[in-house]
């Protein structure tokens, strides 16, 4: 992984059209094909912060890359390459966004987060809490936080390109999008859910719960955006698991832990992170990559 200086946008660097920018994502139009490329930047609370946190880009795309092509048996996925030399001249600055590119097919997005959770904890947590239940699934009394549930279950919500996703219940997602194409995401996303918990376990980490996008293309479903990256994932370090406690994720809660403390209003705009904040977070993605693909 190249020790560089951190990417807080690539359009200077891509000769494309701009068609999309995220809080950490930007998306390039190449006619047939979309590029991706993962930068730096990271967000917390609706907020994109600066600075950008180095290596942070890297990671996600490096683990992306990881287990689309670990996962590519039990899921078609949009990947085409990974290879920044195959994209020449639309590259002005192939060192610095090395690890950091995926070129992916066009699919129609489907409008469903697919969200599967094999622990009670985070958003989770909350519902159950307050009702006895997560998205209309009933679940037994007297579950304690972070506790591991007898089986995943599959929590979809409904994706709002403007504010925060709507949590739904499997029959909202029926009414959505239909009982087959919902019951054929459910099915394939706790298949893949299933099949990285167990990698992980191996490797010292828990998959507390993960989220999926799908999209179509020619009428298949094929699995889009990112896959198991610590901004689509709970990762717990499994030698920091506890019941009834807020676990430190192997993400950016470094940066949780300094805005919560900070006094920051969360209503404007955030002074710049401290330096040894951004380094901490920085040691977070570096370790979860290590962990899951330099031990694979």
């Amino acid at each position: 992984m190249s020790e560089t200086t951190a990417l807080y946008t690539a359009v200077d660097y891509v000769q494309a059209p701009l068609l999309y920018k995220g809080k950490v994502r930007e998306l390039y139009d190449l006619g047939e094909h979309y590029l991706i490329v993962v930068t730096d930047r990271i967000s917390a609370f609706d907020y994109v912060l600066k600075p950008a946190v180095p290596d942070k880009g890297n990671v996600l795309n490096l683990l992306s890359r990881f287990w689309f092509d670990k996962t590519a048996d039990l899921q078609p996925n949009h990947v085409v390459h990974c290879d920044v030399e195959k994209l020449g001249d639309l590259v002005t600055e192939p060192a610095l966004l090395k690890d950091r590119i995926m070129v992916t097919r066009k699919a129609e997005r489907i409008d469903i987060e697919c969200v599967v959770r094999g622990y009670i904890t985070g958003g989770g947590w909350r519902q159950y809490q307050a009702n006895g239940e997560i998205n209309g699934h009933k679940l037994p009394e007297g579950l304690r936080k972070n506790a591991k549930l007898e089986e995943p279950i599959f929590t979809p919500a409904a994706k709002n390109d403007v504010g925060h996703d709507e949590d739904i219940s499997i029959e909202r997602m029926e009414e959505l999008v239909g009982k087959e194409l919902t019951a054929e995401l459910q099915e394939k996303s706790l298949r893949l859910y299933e099949f990285a918990r167990d990698y992980c376990e191996k490797h010292g980490i828990i998959l507390a719960d993960t989220k999926f996008e799908f999209g179509l293309i020619d009428g298949q479903v094929i699995l889009i955006d990112e896959i198991f990256t610590p901004d689509s994932s709970r990762y717990w370090a499994a030698e920091k698991y506890a019941l009834d406690i807020e676990i430190d994720g192997m993400d950016k809660e470094p940066v949780r832990t300094y805005l919560s403390q900070s006094g920051w209003d969360k209503n404007s705009e955030p002074d710049p992170l401290p330096a040894d904040v951004v380094e901490a977070t920085s040691n977070r993605y570096r370790d979860i990559l290590n962990r899951i693909v330099s031990t694979a």
